[in-house]
């Protein structure tokens, strides 16, 4: 009988205690701005079935018969348009969002590791789980970098995390973060990204909250993301003491001839435009770290779209990205959801204790 399970990293616990690790996991990027390396990201992405909840027989033909040949060229011309030099936006701020909460927890204790992983593409969940046990993990905190809850996003994580547990002997023990949409230090978090923007570049009469939208059968089959996102932007106004014509929430990404939660993002903007506002400043809650979403579909598709229509200013809101308050959130969140972060003064009682029962076993 073949054996299902891969060997498993080996490390003396005896010589040194078992770490605790974090996976921060982000949706994915393709691994350059070109039509093949767009098809293989697409190609994955869109035949996870919580992601498109079609039929496999009905879809997959659709999916490499249509979509497959003709959209990976036209995504692939907008993601140049984001591209650095560094790579993905979205590829480089979840790395360094990684690296800097290492930093961070390693302050408190050095034992910590953090890892990070797309749902799609690379680094995959597998290998950044892999890593963490190779390097001592024998606890893993998984925090999707989700803010509002979806089964197409976080539910999709665990599955992939699952699927790594299916193969995995010596399973670790686990913690995953299902939500934070309405965490006081992500509010806050964002609410000073929006005033840092506005103290730069003036303040404008309207704020529009942008999300990412779903399906609208997703709320109807139980999502609770759509609750979710504007209960982040009602805390978010009132972070910013916004009263409720200051601000409002719209739906962007929609893809498919089926309805989509709404209002859509770009068509109001370009009807608020046509009725005579003149700037919008609008902030993205639901992406922690700046994508093709916001950087070109609303940073340079919405943008347009609004100057067209007749508006004079556009501002987009960075994402969280690095700063300062949103790497403290994470810390805070892996501080609430992990396991208690041990001092030097508990890990010398823990080898006080240690001794005293080595002692006593002697006698």
């Amino acid at each position: 009988m073949v054996d299902r399970f891969r060997p498993e990293p080996q490390f003396d616990h005896r010589s040194s205690r078992a770490r605790d690790g974090v996976l921060l996991v982000n949706l994915g990027t393709p691994a350059a701005p070109t039509a093949g390396a767009v098809r293989r990201y697409l190609a994955e992405f869109l035949s996870d079935p919580r992601v498109v909840e079609i039929p496999r027989a009905l879809w997959l033909p659709v999916l490499y018969g249509v979509i497959l040949l003709v959209r990976p060229a036209r995504s692939a011309r907008k993601y140049a348009e984001i591209w650095s030099d560094a790579g993905s936006p979205l590829a480089v701020h979840t790395a360094q969002q990684a690296e800097l909460l290492a930093k961070s927890l390693a302050a408190r204790d050095p034992a910590w590791r953090v890892e990070h992983a797309m749902r799609y593409g690379e680094p995959s969940i597998g290998a950044a789980l892999d890593r963490l046990r190779t390097a001592g993990c024998d606890r893993i905190l998984v925090l999707p970098l989700y803010p509002q809850y979806a089964a197409s996003t976080t539910a999709s994580t665990m599955d992939a995390v699952g699927a790594w547990l299916a193969r995995a002997r010596n399973v670790p023990e686990l913690r995953f973060i299902k939500h934070f949409h309405d965490h006081v230090a992500y509010i806050a978090a964002l609410a000073s990204g929006v005033r840092r923007h506005w103290r730069a570049n003036g303040r404008g009469g309207k704020l529009i909250m942008s999300f990412h939208g779903l399906p609208q059968f997703a709320l109807e089959r139980g999502d609770p993301y759509h609750c979710e996102c504007h209960k982040t932007a009602r805390l978010l106004a009132e972070a910013l003491e916004l009263d409720e014509r200051e601000w409002r929430v719209t739906f962007q990404s929609r893809f498919g001839r089926a309805a989509w939660l709404q209002p859509y993002t770009e068509p109001t903007l370009v009807q608020m435009a046509r009725e005579g506002t003149s700037r919008v400043d609008v902030v993205c809650p639901g992406f922690v770290a700046d994508c093709l979403e916001t950087l070109e579909e609303v940073g340079i598709g919405a943008k347009r779209a609004f100057l067209a229509a007749g508006g004079r200013e556009f501002h987009l809101v960075p994402c969280l990205n690095e700063s300062p308050e949103w790497i403290g959130t994470l810390e805070t969140l892996c501080a609430e959801h992990g396991w208690p972060i041990r001092t030097e003064n508990d890990e010398r009682a823990a080898q006080r204790a240690r001794r005293a029962a080595a002692l006593g076993a002697a006698r």
